[in-house]
Order: structure tokens, then C-alpha cells, then sequence
């Protein structure tokens, strides 16, 4: 009766606990969202709206680790329970840091909104934000659902994620040399390409967390990354 108890028990704190890992991943998504958008529109206010609410994410993030650290020290959870919740410590982390590329994003808004727009870079980069936030949503259906097929789709999906960004860093490559003005303003389009490519990876980390949480093995190592540039600019 008193295992049967500790495991309700239990039970309850997970649902608590993943409960706070769906509310994260909302917000990330919407900063995602609204980061790009901020940026496509120059809307500086809706920018200004993804810098703040950044802080509610790391909070959840804060309370969902204490959270769990409670649970393992007064539960004694088993492996397979145990591996649950080492799993919702990483998922939440890499949401962490995906919100921060999204707040990157939304920081750069003030400074390009003063810059002529280059060609159509903006309405590019939003497109490529909206692919990883759909990638972001189906992570985290899979994983509610348990779902490592779905999860393994998404970790396919990065692919085109890498190529997006691949075909962007060539275009600001040849914006730069045909017109030395747009050198500072492709700088910075640039470095949010690569942090929303950077996002692209965070959301396999979470697809590949599902995978090993439902089968007890990491997927296998075999996704080449289509990032074929060598400058790396993270934030």
C-alpha cells in the first residue's frame, strides 16, 4: 500500500512537472514567433515584448529544475522513472536556449528597422523561424505522447532547417559584394540565421531526448549537418 502511495505520489509530481514543460515550450514558441515577426514587420514594441517576457522563461526553467531535483531526492525514483526525469531537466534547458536565440533575435530588430532592408532577407528568416517552430511543436507533442517515430521525423526536419540557412548565408555573402553598404545590415542578418539555425539543433536535442525516453537508446549518430559554413555566430 505504501508503494502504491510513493507511486501515485509520484505520478502527480511528474504531471506537475510536465505540465510546466508544455507552458515553457508555449512561450518559447510564441517568442519564436513574435521574434521573427518583430522582425520582418520592424515592429520595435512587439521586439521590446520578446526581450521581457524571456524572464518568464528562465523562471519556469529555474522552477522545473528544483522541481525535479525534489522529486529524485524525496521519491527515490527508479532507472526507468529517473531517466523521465533527467530527460524533462535537459528538454527544459534546451528551451532555455531557445528562447534566448529568440530574444536575440527580437534584439537586433531596433538596430536593422534603421537600415534599408536587403531584398526580402526578413521574410526569409521568418519563413526559416516558422519551420522550427512547427519542428518545436511536434517535439513536444511526441513527447507528451511518447511518440519516437514523430520525434525521429523532427530530427530529420533539421535538415531542411540547415539547408535554409545555407542558401541564406550565400545570399548575404553576394549582398555584400555587389554593394558594400549592405555589409553591415547582412552582418546581422547572419548572425539571426545562424541562431535560428542554432535554434533548429536545440529542437532535435529535444526530439532526441523522446527518442531515448520511450527506447532507452539514443538514436543513432548518423544526421549529417547540412550547415556547410564554417562562421559560427551565436549569441
Amino acid at each position: 500500500m505504501q508503494d502504491q502511495h510513493i507511486a501515485s505520489a509520484f505520478d502527480r509530481d511528474l504531471e506537475a512537472i510536465q505540465a510546466q514543460i508544455m507552458k515553457m515550450g508555449g512561450l518559447v514558441e510564441a517568442a519564436i514567433r513574435e521574434g521573427a515577426q518583430s522582425l520582418d514587420t520592424r515592429d520595435e514594441d512587439l521586439a521590446e515584448q520578446v526581450r521581457k517576457g524571456d524572464r518568464a522563461i528562465d523562471d519556469l526553467e529555474e522552477m522545473i529544475n528544483e522541481e525535479a531535483a525534489r522529486v529524485i531526492a524525496l521519491r527515490a525514483p527508479t532507472a526507468r522513472d529517473l531517466r523521465l526525469i533527467l530527460s524533462v531537466i535537459k528538454i527544459s534547458a534546451n528551451l532555455e536556449r531557445i528562447g534566448d536565440y529568440a530574444k536575440n533575435m527580437a534584439k537586433r530588430t531596433g538596430v536593422l528597422s534603421q537600415m534599408a532592408p536587403v531584398d526580402d532577407s526578413t521574410g526569409a528568416l521568418r519563413r526559416m523561424s516558422r519551420e522550427v517552430e512547427r519542428m518545436l511543436k511536434d517535439a513536444l507533442d511526441a513527447y507528451i505522447q511518447r511518440d519516437a517515430e514523430w520525434a525521429l521525423e523532427v530530427i530529420n526536419r533539421d535538415r531542411e532547417v540547415d539547408q535554409m540557412y545555407n542558401a541564406l548565408f550565400r545570399e548575404f555573402l553576394t549582398f555584400m559584394m555587389e554593394d558594400p553598404r549592405n555589409i553591415t545590415a547582412c552582418m546581422h542578418l547572419h548572425f539571426i540565421a545562424k541562431n535560428v539555425e542554432r535554434m533548429g539543433d536545440h529542437v532535435t536535442s529535444i526530439a532526441e531526448q523522446v527518442v531515448y525516453l520511450v527506447t532507452g537508446e539514443h538514436p543513432e549518430d548518423a544526421r549529417p549537418k547540412a550547415d556547410k559554413t564554417s562562421v559560427v555566430a551565436e549569441g
